[in-house]
């Protein structure tokens, strides 16, 4: 998924995970509460995606550096998704879905039917392009797209990776887990990321509560996609939205208080120290990377290949607007400067201990 922002903010992670001024405290850890913004994707029929990262408000939760939430679209009415050609650097992609199926094709040689239930990540290093398009079979789109930040000692790996997996479905008392990514109740990934990280999707029954074992070093996001009456650490959480907590705690309370069951998705990871420049898809840690990355993929340049097998909504090699590669925006004229995530509520350092 290409965005169609630009960020000519650099970020890095909040100073220790902690909530910032924004958080609520209602007797557990604090939650802070991240909105989404509205964001089209694609052209005149765009599909509409929600996205909660990144934002002035927060900008990572460990590695996680930005969250796209979309659908159920009904892709007979919007056209669905037709994302040609375009590049990434120093990320990894992460797309789960709900419904729906996706074809994907990248400058790595790989392609792959995405759909429900089946964690695909593409890892970008130093380059690589993508296209995605939603199969005519798909009646309706429904999921989240993630991308990852990777450190610096890889994120210069000309290996252009791609890794698919199926977990099994863990029942607990009141729903169950899909564990796409790190370890949780029980349930491991295989699939290799370069810093801590989990990612999960949670259903949890009408009138269900989890009281769910975390990692005290990471610091957690949870996205909720259905559920009206959804409960993080006793925190209203609205649907579309995501509950942030930090870093120390060792059990999250997350309760479905309403009357239909829920699901939602958790993300977390330890907090990821480096600077990070973000500027439409590309991540780096100068302007002068990112203004190299815009000419190499303007220019055609072998560092992000080519894509083989691109059928667009246009027919083969285009999408509905006859694009064959999505062309990068013209750089800001002002300058990028550096962006943090909110320093810590010094009122609630206390609260964040660690919790058995």
């Amino acid at each position: 998924m290409t965005t169609t922002e630009n960020h000519p903010d650099a970020f890095v992670c909040a100073e220790g995970g902690l909530p910032g001024p924004r958080a609520s405290y209602a007797g557990g850890a604090p939650v802070e509460i991240i909105t989404a913004r509205s964001v089209p994707l694609g052209g005149p029929r765009s599909i509409d995606v929600r996205r909660t990262l990144p934002q002035r408000q927060r900008s990572l939760i460990g590695a996680w550096c930005f969250v796209d939430h979309f659908g159920p679209h009904d892709t007979a009415a919007t056209g669905g998704m037709d994302v040609a050609p375009h590049p990434h650097t120093g990320l990894q992609t992460v797309t789960w879905l709900f419904d729906g199926v996706i074809a994907h094709h990248d400058s790595g040689g790989n392609a792959a039917i995405v759909v429900p239930g089946q964690m695909n990540l593409m890892t970008a290093g130093a380059g690589i392009c993508h296209s995605e398009t939603s199969t005519p079979e798909a009646e309706r789109l429904h999921g989240v797209q993630l991308w990852v930040a990777l450190p610096d000692e890889v994120r210069h790996s000309p290996d252009r990776g791609f890794e698919r997996h199926t977990p099994e479905r863990v029942e607990f008392a009141s729903g169950s887990a899909l564990v796409f990514l790190g370890s949780l109740l029980g349930s491991r990934s295989p699939v290799r990321t370069y810093t801590p990280l989990v990612g999960a999707e949670l259903r949890l029954d009408p009138g269900g509560v989890l009281e769910l074992p975390v990692d005290p070093r990471f610091e957690h996001g949870l996205l909720v996609d259905t559920g009206e009456d959804v409960t993080l650490e006793s925190v209203h959480v609205p649907r579309d939205a995501m509950g942030y907590t930090g870093v120390g705690v060792r059990t999250l309370r997350v309760a479905n208080d309403g009357d239909r069951p829920a699901r939602l998705v958790l993300l977390g990871g330890t907090p990821f120290g480096e600077e990070v420049l973000m500027w439409w898809n590309f991540l780096g840690r100068s302007t002068e990377e990112i203004r190299r990355y815009r000419e190499e993929w303007q220019n055609h340049g072998e560092r992000f290949g080519r894509v083989e097998g691109y059928v667009g909504h246009g027919g083969p090699g285009r999408n509905r607007e006859g694009m064959m590669r999505i062309p990068a925006p013209d750089l800001p004229t002002v300058r990028m400067r550096p962006r943090r995530n909110p320093p810590p509520h010094p009122q609630l350092d206390g609260r964040t201990a660690p919790r058995e």
